[in-house]
């Protein structure tokens, strides 16, 4: 059956609370890649020098007026932004997590707070989305892709809307719009009054004054700029199309060239109007941004928004991967722009491995503690169920400093897996781990259901994992129904610990290298992050989650 990811690619080408910050910085080389062809010349990207946070994890604000992409390190890709007076909020595809939407707030578009999951209930998996705000409420609306978990979706892909009074929710049920086959909706008001959703393909239609329905058929009213046919890309995929008016005219920034695949293929065009109607006129120095070669620090840049900035200064918000690890996922990046005399606008930030001016703006405490004693439920927040209905967030609880899981299946390729995002080059997780009944449970780095490494005990013995599934190197631990286990991914290269007192630690005898885990390999957008899983039948018992980032 053809993956997900390719159906996409079919039909876009048209067949918590304040944490104080921890000092100090890290300085990490760029690791070499290979895989993707060249186009033009750039010199190697400079060897990036972050400042750390919470846990030491790297963030972007250098506390000196300037800053370092990325914004928000990890799997965020897809940014939907929106500017709320002085307030700045952001969500991201968020994919077969649930519960899935985490929004994110800003004061200053560099230095960025959790607020809390907007999707409780996902109905299949969750790609890009917009955010919007029309009289007073604010909405997103969301395509949802038939997953093997999915209830009876009609279409591989369909779009719904939640709604909400502030964007601390409450949140609605999903509402279908009933469109099928689209993708990477956009709204935008028009100089009628009435609303629109733009998709994939140039494809729009007009939604009713609550936003909730459609008013009218899906048409075409755009094509996207065509790059020349000898450029590397992965494919044509004219997607993710945002649009905002300034100056009397429609701006439409929409994605070109495919979201993975070649270091040069993904990239930002951008059209505009004087009408919602069109035509559209195509950007004369599309495209407004592009990675020119593979020895750049940020790959396969693209699905860009553009928002005003504090200050009225304007950027983009996009994503791209990092040169060496795309293991973490598509990043979210922060790049200035340029309004010119034409009305149009350039991008302005250079090379993205060397730091830029900050807005001037009053900043919040950036990210959050990935460390979890279970204190309370951070489901949404920190943590998700992986590819799983509704119906099984049943199977955890949260309580006596405790993460309970209850069983299912034979391995980590179905059974119960919870997983939390990291951005961090290098890192270091710990957890101990009980069993109760016949089961298996462990700590794994897990991409997917076919791609993931780590171990897991049943009482009887341990059980490794790589490359999805059993090792043929078992690791001789002892037998135990209770195991204190560690991973540590020191710029790719993975080693697993585990100890039956918490304190004398055992290295297993096999490393991983896994720069192989990414969407290139399985052909799934993703990324590998730490995850805990339950299998078989009983309960796994997960204590005292420990994350910190390695120099």
């Amino acid at each position: 059956m053809e993956s997900r990811r390719t159906l996409i690619k079919l039909a876009a080408a048209g067949a918590l609370g304040s944490i104080a910050g921890l000092p100090g910085s890290r300085a990490s080389a760029s690791a070499k890649s290979a895989g993707a062809c060249s186009v033009g010349k750039s010199k190697p990207a400079a060897t990036p020098v972050w400042r750390t946070g919470i846990e030491g994890q790297r963030i972007a604000d250098l506390g000196d007026g300037r800053y370092l992409n990325p914004i928000l390190s990890g799997d965020y890709a897809d940014p939907s932004v929106l500017k709320d007076g002085d307030d700045y909020y952001m969500t991201h595809s968020s994919f077969d997590s649930a519960p899935g939407l985490l929004i994110w707030h800003s004061r200053d578009v560099v230095n960025w707070r959790p607020v809390g999951p907007a999707l409780a209930k996902p109905l299949g998996t969750v790609f890009a989305v917009d955010i919007a705000k029309h009289d007073g409420r604010y909405f997103i609306y969301i395509p949802f892709m038939k997953a093997p978990w999915s209830p009876d979706l009609p279409s591989f892909a369909n779009t719904y809307v939640i709604h909400a009074p502030s964007m601390a929710g409450p949140w609605s049920d999903p509402i279908d719009l009933k469109v099928g086959g689209l993708i990477d909706p956009g709204h935008v008001v028009g100089e009628d009054g009435h609303r629109y959703l733009f998709f994939n393909d140039g494809k729009r239609v007009r939604l009713t004054a609550d936003g909730l329905a459609t008013a009218g058929p899906i048409e075409t009213v755009y094509e996207a700029w065509r790059y020349p046919d000898d450029w590397i890309t992965e494919a044509w995929s004219p997607e993710g199309p945002k649009l905002f008016r300034k100056g009397g005219y429609f701006y439409l920034v929409n994605a070109v060239g495919g979201t993975s695949g070649p270091a040069t293929g993904h990239m930002i065009v951008a059209a505009r109007s004087r009408s919602i109607n069109g035509p559209w006129e195509h950007c004369p120095h599309n495209p407004i941004q592009r990675t020119l070669s593979k020895d750049e620090m940020w790959w396969s840049r693209g699905h860009a928004t553009c928002v005003e900035g504090p200050g009225g200064k304007w950027y983009m918000i996009y994503h791209g991967y990092e040169n060496g690890y795309h293991t973490l996922g598509r990043q979210t990046l922060l790049e200035p722009i340029e309004w010119t005399a034409d009305g149009w606008f350039r991008a302005t930030g250079g090379d993205l491995s060397k730091p830029l001016p900050k807005p001037a703006a009053a900043a919040e405490v950036h990210g959050m503690p990935h460390s979890d004693a279970f204190e309370s439920d951070r489901f949404g927040t920190l943590w998700s169920l992986y590819g799983s209905t509704p119906a099984e967030k049943a199977r955890i609880a949260v309580a006596d400093r405790t993460l309970s899981l209850k069983a299912k299946g034979t391995g980590p390729s179905n059974g119960v897996v919870v997983t939390q995002q990291v951005g961090d080059r290098a890192y270091e997780v710990t957890v101990d781990a009980e069993l109760q009944g016949q089961v298996t449970g462990g700590l794994l780095l897990f991409f997917d259901d076919r791609l993931y490494l780590g171990m897991g005990i049943d009482g009887t013995r341990m059980t490794s994992y790589r490359g999805g599934k059993a090792s043929y190197w078992p690791e001789p631990a002892p037998p135990a129904r209770r195991m204190f286990m560690r991973i540590t991914n020191r710029d790719q290269v993975v080693t697993f610990y585990y100890s039956l007192d918490g304190k004398n630690w055992t290295r297993h005898g096999v490393r991983s290298e896994v720069t192989g885990y990414n969407a290139n390999t399985v052909d799934n957008l993703l990324s590998l992050r730490p995850a805990l899983f339950a299998s078989g039948d009983g309960r796994v018992l997960f204590r005292n989650f420990q994350y910190r980032a390695l120099e």
